[in-house]
């Protein structure tokens, strides 16, 4: 290569790798990402020029391009450890925690991550280590497709942290294939000798056999982009390495704050926090508990560090409020359903319950934090539960026989729907009795006090009451589970809500199709406490106002018909069902068949060619050389005989190509002009000249051999035969 086209190899390979690293935009964002991708880029590129200019540096190159590299980084994203812009201990020690930790600390965040720099530094450091290797691949080995591996490492790694998907993905794909073909185009140059006296010693010819590799690189590229991303042939979501990790639990102890309503409710005036909002607020939950083996509730909760933010409702209305919590000893925080952002604290979070929890035990006796939410306006459209939402189905323990017959009552035979939600809310507040005082307060939520108070006292607290209302729910095929907080509060001191004690409150919440997960609350009638209802609440209440009186509720009955409509939609998720996997399993086995297919063609090809006898076995072995050679990039062309073809070989792999082909041509010329019978000895030299081009052909790069294998185009047979 001339020193020009050096450099268009090397800058080509360098995009390529920079964008590899951009492809973890979804995870940090681009802004974040751009300059210290930038910076390991433009240090590696300058690195390249310096040691093309001082060859003497070339064995220093890879350490050189490490060290300024990594000099760089310090200086973009560790610069507060630096002393007058020099590193320090604690700039290594930043680099250290980002190559060991910082892809785990990533995963275990809520994304977009907050761009802190032991979670940011993994990305910059791995297009590091891919522009080291690269590098060295590309100017040591003179491998151009070999030296593409690291990069697509890194966009490999990339797209297992978050896929992109749609538009992005083709855009994605085409940005990284561009730079990646021009790679591949610089090494696939054909050079020819100039023959002309005081011409130039090198021309450059861009040819077929040059272009075509790195058009294969886009298409196949942009068509797995957009296979892999775009299609979705089971309805989920694909899987990323994000789903194996959660960040570790809080190293506080971890309480259950179900246990502890009875004890607050003793305490009634005592403060738990303060807020001040901008829109009311029904509830501020603490912990979502959907396990319940017969004796205790639990929480499957899913912890991550809290991102930048959280997605919102889409057009949604949104809201915040600043708390000031003084008396929550364990590491549950209030929180709001829809959270989408926290500041003044970098706490843990669930985001499917909305839930908050310290990473580590606060150091005072306060914390100030800021919440911000975004709630749509409920739509509970047909009321139609959601059977598959995580949890909600969960486990019962051993039910007690007689509570299974008070369920059927409970519900009067409804199918699951959210009016039989609604119904069993009724059921509750209408025969029961909430439990006040600050004594003899019933207290447990297994099945032994679950029986007592659904069958014996029919007194309880919030905690019995969201309890019982859950086993029932489930037990009659409605998804729910159990939450643990406290009301809003309508109590002001110095312009903030004071929420205390008896505030405290333990709610049911049913999946609704469509409306996500909806609160209800069965002590609100029973306890006269029904207050005003604000966002969600709205819709439930308007829900509540328009059930039937529980005479007039009956068992559903199937109208005339819908055996076929069921039909018909069984049929037509039949044919979803099969659809995908079909296009799937066709591509899978296009693959097959190119991988396969084409070199098993080309193998029975030659065989019949060979078992070919006098005039029309040597014009078979020149079939196969000139295929051969075709296979591989030398170019053919209608008219050309076989000493044009043995000169146009002799270019690519030299004379071990070029004597053979031309010692073809002279039998050939005695086959077809000499007028003589052709023997069988004519036959065998012909095909031990193809024994010598296949052997000076298996001495080319094994990417190359493979290439010429897959090549299909050879499989077209040229119709004119050309005669020497």
């Amino acid at each position: 290569m001339s020193d020009r086209f050096d450099r268009i190899a090397v800058a080509a390979l360098l995009a390529a790798t920079g964008i590899a690293g951009l492809l973890f935009a979804p995870v940090f964002g681009w802004a974040e990402l751009l300059v210290p991708v930038l910076v390991v880029v433009l240090v590696a590129y300058g690195c390249a020029e310096l040691t093309a200019k001082f060859p003497k540096l070339t064995a220093s190159r890879p350490l050189l391009v490490a060290l300024l590299g990594l000099l760089g980084l310090i200086e973009t994203v560790l610069t507060s450890t630096t002393l007058a812009f020099l590193p320090t201990g604690a700039s290594l020690q930043g680099l250290a925690r980002g190559l060991t930790e910082g892809w785990r600390l990533t995963l275990q965040s809520t994304w977009p991550a907050r761009p802190i720099p032991e979670q940011l530094l993994f990305v910059p450091l791995s297009v590091l280590i891919a522009v080291v290797l690269g590098l060295e691949l590309l100017l040591r080995l003179k491998k151009p497709l070999v030296a593409l591996v690291p990069s697509l490492a890194v966009a490999g790694l990339a797209q297992a942290y978050q896929a992109l998907t749609g538009v992005l993905a083709v855009v994605a794909a085409l940005g990284y294939a561009l730079p990646a073909g021009l790679l591949l185009w610089s090494g696939r140059r054909v050079r020819s000798v100039s023959r002309a006296p005081g011409g130039p010693r090198f021309s450059l010819r861009v040819t077929g056999s040059a272009i075509w590799p790195a058009l294969s690189t886009v298409v196949a590229l942009v068509a797995g982009s957009v296979a892999l991303a775009g299609l979705d042939p089971v309805g989920r979501d694909p899987l990323t390495l994000k789903d194996t990790q959660a960040a570790p639990p809080p190293r506080s102890r971890v309480g259950n704050p179900l246990d502890e309503i009875a004890q607050r409710l003793i305490r009634p005036g005592e403060e738990v926090f303060r807020y001040r909002g901008d829109t009311p607020v029904d509830q501020w939950r603490l912990i979502v508990l959907n396990g319940f083996d017969g004796a205790n509730w639990l929480s499957d909760s899913r912890l991550r560090r809290l991102g930048a933010g959280l997605d919102g409702a889409p057009g949604g209305e949104g809201g915040t409020a600043e708390l000031k919590v003084r008396g929550l000893s364990g590491p549950w925080l209030p929180s709001h359903q829809d959270l989408t952002g926290v500041d003044g604290l970098t706490p843990l979070v669930d985001e499917s319950a909305g839930t908050l929890m310290m990473e580590s035990p606060s150091t005072g006796a306060e914390r100030n934090y800021r919440l911000s939410w975004s709630s749509s306006e409920v739509d509970l459209g047909s009321g139609e539960i959601d059977a598959r939402a995580p949890g909600g189905l969960g486990g019962l323990g051993a039910v007690p026989p007689d509570v299974e017959n008070m369920a059927k009552d409970a519900v009067r035979g409804l199918r699951p729907t959210f009016q039989s939600a609604l119904q069993l809310e009724r059921f509750l507040s209408t025969n029961y009795q909430v439990a006040t005082g600050t004594e003899e307060l019933p207290t447990g939520h297994g099945w032994p006090q679950l029986r007592h108070f659904l069958l014996e006292s029919k007194r309880g607290t919030s905690e019995q009451f969201a309890a019982a209302y859950v086993v029932l729910a489930r037990m009659s095929g409605i998804p729910a589970r159990l939450v643990v907080g406290f009301r809003g509060s309508a109590e002001t001191d110095g312009g903030m809500h004071v929420v205390r004690n008896r505030d405290v409150l333990a709610w049911p919440e049913v999946a609704v199709a469509g409306a996500g997960w909806v609160a209800l609350d069965p002590t609100a009638k029973a306890g006269k406490a029904e207050r005003g209802q604000a966002g969600p609440g709205k819709a439930v209440a308007r829900a509540r106002a328009q059930l039937p009186a529980e005479q007039q509720l009956k068992p559903p009955q199937l109208p005339p018909g819908t055996p076929a409509e069921s039909a018909e939609d069984q049929s037509a998720e039949a044919g979803m069902s099969w659809w995908w996997p079909s296009l799937v399993a066709a591509i899978v086995l296009f693959g097959l068949l190119w991988l396969a297919g084409v070199p098993a063609a080309k193998v029975v090809r030659a065989r019949r060619r060979r078992r070919r006898s006098g005039a029309e076995g040597v014009l078979g072995a020149w079939d196969e050389i000139r295929d051969r050679l075709r296979a591989h990039g030398v170019p053919f062309r209608i008219g050309m005989t076989p000493r044009d073809l043995a000169e146009s070989a002799g270019s690519l792999a030299g004379e071990g190509i070029r004597e053979p082909v031309a010692r073809l041509a002279k039998v050939l010329d005695v086959t077809l002009w000499s007028g003589v019978p052709v023997g069988d000895g004519s036959v065998r030299r012909a095909w031990q000249e193809v024994g010598e081009v296949r052997r000076g052909l298996a001495t080319r790069p094994f990417a190359a051999r493979v290439l010429a294998a897959l090549e299909p185009r050879t499989l077209v047979p040229v119709r004119t035969r050309e005669r020497s």
